[in-house]
């Protein structure tokens, strides 16, 4: 699985951390608006989107979309959190959110995740993540499944992309 990484990057795809200016709340999809609710924290996220190697419901082979693993910063750079699957949210300082998607918009970067809108699922401990009503993801680069590399010889293989984004809490 790290050669697929190193090839990647090898490759010149490289992932900067998210600096990307996060997008007004007007200025987004219809799928993407948040009714009633407004951001209260940006969070920018360095990481990984996972794949394995599995079958499409029409029997082939193809990379299917299994957890994120990523950091999660404040505006300083200095980790603040955690994101994995779930999708959870969990801060250093202990309180966990997990998110549902609720609607969802391609990214305006070729190559890039799609934006989401998430409600929230659950909600457990206390930290500045557990205010939330709702997440954004956007300003995405990075993060799509491979198109190569899944067939028959490499099922249950993981693929690690790396990703950039910007979480949006909302209340």
């Amino acid at each position: 699985m790290r050669r697929f990484v190193l090839a990647t990057m090898a490759c010149g795809f490289s992932i900067a951390p998210a600096a990307a200016q996060a997008p007004n709340l007007a200025d987004l999809p219809a799928a993407l608006k948040p009714a009633g609710l407004s951001v209260y924290l940006e969070v920018p996220a360095t990481g990984v989107q996972i794949y394995t190697c599995g079958k499409s419901d029409a029997g082939a082979a193809t990379w299917v979309f299994k957890a994120p693993e990523a950091t999660l910063l404040d505006a300083q750079k200095k980790q603040i959190g955690k994101h994995y699957a779930g999708p959870t949210w969990e801060a250093l300082a202990g309180g966990k959110v997990v998110g549902a998607v609720k609607g969802n918009a391609p990214a305006p970067e070729a190559g890039a995740i799609p934006w989401l809108l998430l409600d929230i699922k659950s909600s457990e401990g206390a930290s500045v993540f557990n205010q939330a009503k709702g997440i954004l993801r956007v300003s995405t680069h990075g993060g799509v499944a491979p198109t190569q590399g899944c067939d028959a010889a490499h099922a249950g293989q993981e693929a690690r992309v790396p990703y950039t984004a910007t979480y949006l809490f909302l209340k």
